[in-house]
């Protein structure tokens, strides 16, 4: 099997102050970025998220080759994303954020990073938060309702008026004012009444491939889940659309890492360069007939990515003071002196995968 190993290798953030498109700061007057959106439903907002969100390649990690994004989580809300993805692991009986194993890049538990994000959400109560957790062990749903019960982000949970996809959503308003305002999607599990919050993604979201390594490579058709047999038919039924938008370059047979070298076309607004952002979000819109529910990108804060998720929303109005977030970090240049062990690391992880 071909081992996607999800880092990067370039275009790391200098130290500098960035623009980051519209940012929702002001929670008192909008949902979710902007007044506009209070009285959409769920379904038909377009939810910018940062793919696996609690990778990084900052100081905290050494700037680890396997990160995925610059900034963290909490630093993605304030910068106006509402979907966090991440990978969950099995380790000595506790769920962690592991990148591909956790002897790779080991980001902590599950408890800890949702705990951060209840904090943000208690304080920005205007606010409805879309999580997505890749179940690399098959964990029960059983086993991450104890997780989110001790971080206290159970008592956000929404539970969707049917247990199968259906286009029945709520406005954000809605779900702001009932204080359920936090939609959760696990890859690989099964529903469990007892926890009705916890989502099986594939019941109520189909995504694009994710598996790119070339600008021109990214398509609108279904790679998830097996058996949809056109987004047509998917959009129809009520499911969701998750547009994967990140590219890799082949370092190996078997090892991929993120083409930052490009990011900025990557995460543009601009509709007619090939690979962009925009360009991507406008080609799925005309096939599927409907936006993208759902867009995940790498290194977010580069494009500025958000500018096609307020372009696709029609967003006028934005809640934000438009102060702009200071980047510092490594210099514009392949650090392999700090990232050499993560580098090894990965290659034998790759070599030993690929053997399957």
């Amino acid at each position: 099997m071909s081992l996607s190993l999800v880092s990067t290798a370039a275009a790391a953030p200098q130290s500098q102050s960035t623009s980051l498109g519209s940012r929702a700061t002001d929670t008192s007057t909008g949902c979710n970025n902007s007044p506009d959106l209070c009285s959409k439903t769920y379904n038909s907002v377009t939810h910018l998220g940062a793919h696996d969100s609690a990778f990084l390649r900052d100081a905290s990690t050494d700037y680890s080759i396997a990160g995925n994004q610059f900034f963290n989580a909490t630093k993605a809300l304030d910068a106006g994303l509402r979907l966090l993805q991440a990978q969950v692991h099995l380790e000595n009986g506790v769920l962690q954020l592991c990148h591909t194993s956790c002897s790779v890049l080991n980001a902590g538990t599950l408890e800890s990073w949702l705990s951060a994000i209840k904090y943000w959400m208690d304080k920005h109560p205007n606010d409805v938060v879309t999580i997505l957790l890749v179940n690399s062990d098959d964990q029960d749903a059983s086993v991450f309702a104890k997780v989110f019960e001790a971080s206290g982000m159970a008592d956000y949970g929404y539970t969707p008026p049917s247990t199968s996809a259906t286009k029945n959503w709520p406005t954000l308003q809605t779900m702001i004012d009932s204080k359920k305002r936090l939609v959760t999607f696990i890859a690989s599990i099964t529903a469990n009444s007892a926890y009705p919050y916890l989502l099986p993604e594939f019941t109520y979201v189909f995504e694009t491939p994710f598996n790119v390594s070339s600008l021109s490579g990214f398509t609108c058709g279904v790679d998830r889940p097996k058996g949809v047999s056109s987004a047509a038919s998917a959009v129809q039924s009520g499911m969701m659309p998750l547009m994967n938008h990140f590219a890799y370059i082949n370092i190996g047979s078997s090892i991929q890492i993120p083409d930052a070298s490009d990011i900025d076309i990557t995460n543009s607004p601009s509709q007619d360069k090939t690979g962009a952002l925009g360009t991507h979000a406008k080609q799925c819109q005309a096939e599927w007939g409907t936006k993208p529910t759902f867009m995940l990108v790498d290194f977010w804060d580069k494009g500025p990515s958000i500018d096609t998720a307020n372009s696709l929303n029609g967003i006028k109005n934005t809640s934000s003071s438009g102060a702009a977030v200071t980047t510092s970090g490594a210099p514009n240049y392949l650090r392999v002196t700090s990232g050499k062990g993560s580098l090894w690391m990965f290659v034998a992880v790759a070599a030993l995968f690929s053997q399957f």
